[in-house]
């Protein structure tokens, strides 16, 4: 076996229900146009399952996953698979694994554990047992954080293990804080839309990247920011840390070549991108997330109520996310609001195309469009679904 096929890695690029279409295409165009030595395995590019995408990769397609993907939530790679019945053997099997590949010896760990039809069920149980085997291949004991604790930049490594019928599969998270966090968004709005969220709704809009973009519903600027990104070719990740830099391995002079590579393809031009809201605020925050995001010569931002916005020059996409009335405790009825987001829809912005979130049903059938059921996703533990409304 060659060193190139002995490092390459087994990947699960965690997507949110719903978007894991649009993660497997994400991945496609990492590999497929500009192929590297070592990126993807011959005859196995990736396999779409439900909460994600497997893929096999080098450490450099591993990189450009973290910094590239916009829909994904974290990217995991498979350490070890086994059949554990009981404690004793879950400790011995995961001593058997190469933690050193990933851990450093005496580095923090975090642990993610679920237990399905499992004779293992104690998930703090086997977390011990796991540390514990750790410290058996590593030496020393490492420090174990609550399961709970989402790793940050300073944070720990979090190995995610999963149990289902005995069978134990273990992964290293090589992302830390979840992609949807790119670091622009420190100003945020009420029930912001998270920015994989946002981007998959673009995605699935069919958006161009040519045509005009509106949301009048901004907010703090999440779909129109994720909207500039994408048009002007900016990779998502490139102003946060990943946890794979903390990785024994770790090369940083790859990194920077790959940042490098993909600074070199920004687009300096973007099709016009237009975001209002009632709220000042809004506005404030937005304005700021978009020059912290490095987008905001591409997006014009404006204090507007609804009845004020008027459309670009020509046709385009009208991409937004309006107010459910269930996370926001509104007092006031909705049904009026989307009543006017259709009237209009239909008076100012005919050859248009609308696409918006709905969590319910009858809200949505105020504004009387043409509407058709996308894919059902979930928003803060809300489910919606994308409608698409020819105008």
């Amino acid at each position: 076996m060659t060193a190139e096929r002995k490092n390459m890695l087994d990947c699960f690029a965690v997507s949110p229900p719903g978007l894991e279409p649009f993660t497997a295409a994400e991945i496609a165009s990492l590999f497929d146009p500009e192929k590297q030595a070592g990126d993807a395995a011959p005859g196995r590019k990736f396999l779409v399952q439900t909460g994600g995408v497997s893929f096999r990769s080098g450490e450099y397609g591993l990189i450009k996953a973290n910094l590239m993907l916009r829909t994904a939530s974290r990217v995991l790679v498979r350490l070890g698979h086994f059949y554990a019945s009981g404690l004793a053997e879950l400790r011995r099997k995961a001593g058997k694994l190469e933690w050193e590949r990933f851990i450093a010896p005496g580095a923090p760990l975090s642990f993610r554990i679920s237990c399905t039809k499992s004779a293992v069920y104690h998930t703090q149980a086997a977390a011990e047992r796991i540390a514990a085997a750790v410290g058996d291949r590593l030496g020393g004991s490492p420090d174990v954080m609550k399961p709970d604790e989402d790793p940050d930049e300073a944070g720990p490594q979090l190995v995610v293990v999963r149990f289902f019928r005995d069978r134990c599969m273990v992964s290293m998270d090589s992302s830390g804080p979840l992609l949807s966090r790119r670091g622009y968004r420190l100003a945020s709005a009420k029930a912001p839309i998270r920015e994989n969220l946002a981007a998959g709704m673009i995605l699935a809009s069919g958006w161009d990247r040519v045509s005009p973009l509106l949301d009048p519903f901004c907010g703090s600027g999440t779909i129109v920011i994720e909207a500039a990104l994408l048009a002007s070719n900016r990779a998502p990740g490139l102003s946060r840390p990943f946890a794979f830099m903390k990785w024994p391995g770790y090369r940083e002079p790859l990194y920077l070549q790959i940042v490098r590579e993909l600074e070199e393809k920004k687009l300096d031009t973007c099709p016009a991108i237009h975001a209002s809201d009632r709220d000042e605020g809004a506005i404030q925050s937005a304005r700021e997330n978009a020059e912290r995001a490095g987008v905001s010569e591409f997006i014009h931002f404006e204090r507007k109520a609804l009845s004020e916005v008027q459309p670009p020059a020509s046709a385009g996409w009208m991409i937004t996310n309006p107010p459910y009335g269930r996370r926001l405790k509104q007092s006031r009825d909705l049904r009026n609001l989307y009543g006017s987001l259709g009237n209009l829809a239909r008076e100012r912005f005919r050859g248009w195309s609308l696409v918006l979130l709905s969590a319910d049903p009858v809200l949505a059938g105020q504004a009387r469009l043409p509407f058709n059921r996308g894919v059902v996703l979930d928003n803060g533990g809300i489910k919606v679904r994308l409608l698409h409304a020819a105008l």
